[in-house]
């Protein structure tokens, strides 16, 4: 064995102050670590709750962001599908109970003649039809209308009647060119 090299420049040693009686480590008394262990986890403290309440703001202004979109987006309460007597469909009918509006869309090519307009009926389970009104010409149409408008209705049907259409005590003049189930949704 060979004995222990003791040289000053080969040796680590840690120096004490003389006044404090407290070792340095790596030219660091173990206060400054604290201290500086400290202040680093108030800064990221400091950095998690502002990124946090950013997170939040973001999270409440999407909230809010969707809140008004739901109420400009429709809500289809009910739906129909009339189909003519082969079972084409020719007109999509739905209501949106926040607008009390029937909203109808021309499916198929049917054009009503001159003399002639299309007037859609409401079908109940018992009792006598009831108008719901005239089906212009155009692609896309809103005919007024509540949900109570429909409530006990079982299908919805569309007559071919003479220009202006009919009254309700009348009832459709003939049979019905299109005609389909009133659907409720759950949704």
């Amino acid at each position: 064995m060979q004995p222990m090299n003791t040289d000053s420049s080969d040796t680590i040693s840690l120096s004490s102050d003389s006044s404090t009686g407290a070792k340095r480590v790596l030219g660091l008394y173990p206060i400054t670590w604290w201290r500086s262990a400290t202040i680093l986890c108030v800064i990221l403290l400091v950095f998690a709750g502002a990124t946090g309440l950013s997170m939040f703001e973001q999270f409440k202004a999407q909230v809010t962001h969707l809140q008004k979109q739901l109420v400009v987006v429709p809500q289809i309460k009910y739906i129909a599908v009339l189909t003519d007597a082969q079972g084409a469909p020719g007109l999509l009918v739905t209501l949106d109970p926040t607008q009390p509006t029937l909203v109808l869309q021309r499916l198929g090519n049917v054009v009503e003649g001159r003399e002639e307009s299309l007037q859609l009926w409401a079908l109940p389970a018992s009792g006598r039809v009831r108008s719901l009104g005239l089906v212009g010409s155009s692609k896309t149409l809103r005919i007024p209308a509540s949900e109570s408008d429909l409530r006990d209705v079982l299908q919805l049907g569309v007559s071919v009647e003479s220009k202006g259409g009919v009254e309700d005590a009348q009832g459709p003049g003939g049979e019905f060119l299109f005609r389909g189930a009133l659907v409720q949704k759950a949704l």
